[in-house]
């Protein structure tokens, strides 16, 4: 099989042939049709969160078919639409499994870091950490809301009841959790890099009351803010948007260091607070609800040998929505 594979954390992805991966017997085989690039990716092969695996094939964002099923499978069967998110195995035992905190387990494996993952023609997956993919999305459209859509999914709910939500980096996850947080009857303040009137105008026809650069206030305090940019000065930014008793989260994986604040900023009972990772509960919940909305999710297909390109792309914000790797393109 064709693999884009990271040899050298740093360095660009490299195009191999590799042998189809066997499932073991709590695994599927999975034909990738698409794969979603995520900033998580981006992270990952340039080296920012170390202890992966190498070579890695990177790519957690996965929707394929099954092909082959281990012997012990029973949730799935030849034929099956199936999608694998970034958390891939757990321990089941340990203090934070058996308190449903499965996403702070101490001994987790995420896919496309420990495990190899969707920036190839096949992939293995635990069959307990796949979901079937809900009818009506086609393969490109779907791979977004498997970590865009359920990282952005968690970060909503750890607002609360906050009804004036800002989003600080309108990208993949941002243009996902806006349509969820208005179907909640919410109203969403999009913050984008400065000057980019383009990200902000795109915010405000999927409905934002407001769209402005980082670098403004927005017109009115914010109940809650969800900061998805990995720069970590937007926190005490963020923190001076919202109101008293306010909740500001930080989503990503990985943030840039986040410069000292004054206290009197956190005060009056406002709250700093990160999202790790996802639990299958935030899977299943999401993957039932985004049809109801419907999500409709924005992409920019890349195929597979040009996923060096789609990496840079996001990394310079030049993707609109989300970019994909449509593993069957030429």
């Amino acid at each position: 099989m064709r693999a884009m594979i990271l040899e050298t954390p740093g360095q660009p992805l490299q195009l191999a042939d590799l042998p189809i991966p066997k499932p073991n017997p709590e695994q599927v085989l999975i034909r990738v049709h698409t794969c979603g690039v995520c900033r998580t990716d981006l992270h990952v092969v340039d080296g920012e969160l170390g202890q992966s695996k190498l070579p890695l094939v990177p790519g957690h964002q996965i929707v394929g078919t099954v092909m082959e099923v281990g012997e012990t499978v029973k949730r799935f069967k030849g034929g099956d639409r199936v999608g694998v998110p970034w958390l891939g195995y757990t321990c089941n035992h340990c203090r934070y499994c058996l308190t449903n905190r499965e996403n702070l387990c101490d001994n987790a494996q995420f896919t496309g870091y420990q495990i190899n993952g969707g920036y190839a023609e096949y992939t293995v997956a635990n069959e307990q950490f796949c979901f079937p993919i809900p009818t009506g999305y086609p393969d490109l459209q779907a791979a977004p809301l498997l970590c865009a859509g359920l990282i952005g999914y968690r970060s909503l709910k750890m607002t609360g009841d906050a009804e004036r939500v800002g989003l600080y980096g309108f990208g993949s996850a941002a243009h996902i959790v806006i349509q969820t947080a208005r179907h909640q009857g919410r109203q969403v303040f999009a913050f984008t890099r400065p000057g980019d009137t383009e990200g902000q105008q795109f915010a405000k026809d999927l409905g934002a009351v407001w769209a402005g650069g980082s670098d403004e206030r927005p017109p009115e305090p914010l109940d809650a803010a969800i900061i998805f940019a990995p720069v970590g000065e937007l926190v005490p930014i963020s923190l001076k948007a919202v109101a008293k008793g306010g909740t500001v989260v930080c989503a990503g994986i990985h943030m840039s260091e986040i410069p000292a604040f004054p206290y009197e900023l956190l005060w009056e009972e406002r709250v700093l607070r990160s999202v790790a990772n996802l639990t299958r509960r935030d899977g299943e919940e999401f993957l039932a609800l985004a049809p109801k909305i419907p999500i409709l999710t924005q992409v920019e297909a890349f195929p597979l040998t040009a996923a060096n390109e789609a990496l840079d792309a996001l990394r310079h914000g030049k993707i609109q929505g989300a970019a994909v790797l449509s593993i069957d393109q030429p």
